[in-house]
């Protein structure tokens, strides 16, 4: 049976073990980041130890045009499953945050991701088939200050990916939408989100969180949370409280 996986952001974190995973299920791989050398290093890794055919495709995703010069350099290759994974975040009040950083975060969240499922999903469609996983956060169930790009553009992921599930369902096309909390990557450290409340305490293992996401899309689900606790609080604690309360409480968590 096909089984080839387009990843993105697969150089490191969650993207690496999504990767490592598939492989390890004897599935072939496309992946792609923009850094060439950990690419080439997670390539030769896969292919040595679990005897899979890798791609690799460095390039920045989030850069004009780049989802189309990453779907021009799969062309003629059946991609079964899709893994959108690609994105960053940043930290701060938005006015005193640079504009052209957060329009950046914005291509890349949301505009590539977009773009690679309307490019891809359609040619799943054409097949008879195919799996899209893509990768929000917690972040998608309420506002952000102090993230307030970041969490909008999670909000406009995990909406678009539940609305696309519902149109792609007779073409049998599954989407999944996964929700993480906060992950031990190197996400906090590029988002200055180091020594806040949010992260203090730790989280979850790039492979964990990459498992439970994938077995998820596997079996068709449509939209999984890993951590127990936050599946609690974004479902049941969270819509109840006023606004208010909810902005102070976020805001708190990120203030350092």
């Amino acid at each position: 049976m096909p089984n080839t996986a387009l990843i993105t952001g697969a150089s490191a974190g969650i993207g690496r073990a999504f990767a490592t995973y598939h492989a390890r299920k004897g599935g072939d791989l496309i992946i792609t980041a923009r850094r060439a050398e950990e690419l080439d290093a997670l390539k030769a890794e896969l292919e040595k130890d679990h005897e899979v055919s890798v791609t690799t495709v460095p390039l920045d995703l989030g850069a004009a045009g780049g989802a189309q010069r990453l779907y021009d350099a799969t062309k003629g290759q059946r991609i079964d499953v899709l893994i959108n994974n690609a994105g960053f975040g940043g930290h701060g009040k938005f006015i005193e945050r640079d504009l052209d950083t957060d329009l950046t975060m914005i291509d890349l969240n949301v505009k590539a991701l977009v773009s690679l499922c309307h490019m891809i999903g359609r040619d799943m469609a054409a097949q008879g088939g195919g799996k899209i996983l893509n990768v929000s956060s917690t972040a998608a169930s309420m506002p952000g200050p102090l993230q307030a790009t970041y969490f909008a553009t999670k909000a406009y992921v995990s909406s678009f990916s539940l609305a696309l599930a519902e149109e792609l369902k007779d073409k049998k096309v599954t989407v999944t939408v996964l929700e993480p909390g906060f992950v031990e990557t190197e996400f906090a450290a590029v988002a200055d989100l180091e020594g806040i409340p949010l992260t203090s305490s730790g989280g979850a293992t790039p492979a964990a969180v990459a498992k439970f996401g994938y077995d998820a899309m596997r079996r068709g689900e449509l939209l999984v949370i890993n951590d127990t606790k936050l599946r609690f609080l974004t479902g049941w604690v969270m819509p109840f409280l006023p606004r208010k309360v909810l902005l102070g409480m976020v805001r708190k968590m990120q203030t350092k």
